[in-house]
């Protein structure tokens, strides 16, 4: 039992890792994409400048992104080897697919780089990234088909405990694949813009600078983070939905719901008493669970106690989902308050208190998206496979697993300082306001308004 303890920490440690860096992999050429768009469109030169920092940036974290995905591939036949000896076939399709997808991003991405001021037409250059967009989006949501197989499994049918009439592309468009799919790129886009929102506010403050480069990549990350932010809410709308039709245990552990109740109601926060089977301190939302499940306020929810102790997953992760849900509304309506004071002509948006919210909203929204995760997998526990293969079926003989964890932590600690060193001294060094380019850019502004004025 230890070592299946710790071959899921390992495993969750791993992923845990690789997803921050995959996340802003995900989102980050879609901003840059996006304010090169808007710098060829307004001829403005600081959103153009602004794609290409964030460009020079994105290359680290892509590097990192690749070693640390390339480990979880080993791990999976390490630790799990008898769920790939059963489900490989069906897996290896979305894997090899994957690779392809990054591929293209990376040559789409390395083209781009590279060809920056080479064509007369700007919009040649800002079309080469969209197959880095393409690439980097595809190869998210083909990994997560995996995740989705995992959750609702399709493809195939057992003789003898064995896997017969594989059908790869069937076990690609499970039924958990449109729901998983899409709140993993909405929520990458949403974390990706809370991170640059807090680093853009993070440098304002401490640089005490109001320079116009600043505010408009606040209003451009702030902008990114409503409109993904909405489009994450309905994406986990989405899929409390598949879970109350695939999944209803795990829909009852994420609302704390003991028994199975008509109209049931929707928690917001609590502490909970398993001895009881009580909630303490909490705010009920009267039916709002029954219709946001089916869509009906008075429908039942089957809660905890319908089904057998063996395979209900451990109702702590209710804390995982209200920390994920409460991140993602702390993104959205502080989003809303600076672009409705923006659009108001007010000061409040360029405050220290507003500035230091938005600082706080970049561990918010990568603490919500983690806690996202950790909730789906420890969700889905006792299963690997849902209703197919148990964890403990699945975990390795070897053992001595403890020992490579700590060895694995020490490795992620060690990429994890280097990391953040390279990208603060590539910053530090060439701060925007000492940028070369960002000068000749302030320097032909001030001597256009020079001509005007005469």
């Amino acid at each position: 039992m230890i070592d299946l303890l710790f071959s899921r920490i390992l495993t969750g440690t791993t992923l845990g890792f690789h997803i921050f860096f995959a996340t802003l992999g995900v989102g980050i050429p879609v901003l840059i994409s996006l304010a090169e768009f808007i710098g060829i469109r307004k001829r403005d030169p600081e959103y153009l400048l602004l794609a290409k920092r964030w460009a020079k940036g994105f290359v680290i974290l892509v590097a990192v992104g690749v070693v640390t995905g390339t480990t979880i591939g080993f791990q999976l036949n390490l630790l799990w080897p008898n769920f790939m000896q059963l489900a490989g076939e069906l897996i290896s399709l979305p894997f090899m697919m994957e690779a392809f997808a990054f591929f293209l991003e990376a040559i789409f991405l390395g083209i781009y780089l590279y060809t920056w001021g080479r064509f007369r037409n700007p919009w040649v250059h800002w079309a080469f990234s969209l197959p880095v967009i393409i690439g980097s989006s595809m190869s998210a949501a083909l990994i997560t088909t995996v995740n989705a197989f995992m959750n609702a499994p399709a493809g195939f049918r057992i003789e003898a405990g064995k896997l017969v009439d594989i059908d790869p592309l069937a076990a690609i468009f499970n039924p958990a694949t449109p729901s998983k799919v899409f709140h993993v790129l909405t929520s990458a886009y949403f974390t990706t813009a809370c991170a640059l929102v807090a680093l853009t506010a993070f440098y304002i403050l401490i640089r005490k600078k109001r320079i116009p480069y600043f505010k408009k990549a606040l209003t451009l990350t702030m902008s990114f983070a409503l409109v993904t932010g909405i489009l994450t809410a309905v994406a986990g709308d989405v899929s409390a939905k598949y879970m109350a039709a695939y999944n209803p245990e795990k829909l009852a552990a994420a609302e704390a719901l003991f028994e199975t109740t008509e109209g049931a109601p929707l928690l917001v926060g609590g502490l909970i008493d398993q001895e009881s089977q009580e909630i303490h301190y909490k705010i009920e939302l009267p039916k709002l669970l029954s219709f946001l499940s089916f869509g009906d306020f008075n429908a039942e929810v089957r809660g905890l106690n319908a089904f057998p102790k063996e395979v209900q997953p451990p109702v702590e992760i209710h804390y995982l989902f209200q920390v994920m849900v409460g991140a993602g509304t702390f993104g959205i309506l502080l989003s809303l308050l600076y672009l409705f004071g923006i659009w108001r002509k007010k000061h409040f948006p360029q405050s220290k208190w507003m500035l230091a919210l938005a600082v706080l909203l970049g561990p918010i929204g990568i603490v919500g998206m983690e806690c996202g995760w950790i909730f789906t997998e420890i969700g889905r526990k006792p299963w690997i496979i849902y209703g197919v293969m148990k964890m403990e079926d699945a975990v390795t003989s070897m053992t001595g697993i403890r020992e490579y964890f700590f060895l694995f932590v020490l490795v992620y600690l060690l990429i994890a300082i280097i990391t953040s060193i390279v990208m603060i001294r590539f910053f530090r060094k060439r701060p925007v306001d000492l940028d070369p380019e960002y000068q000749a850019i302030r320097a032909h502004e001030g001597a256009h308004e020079g001509g005007i004025s005469q």
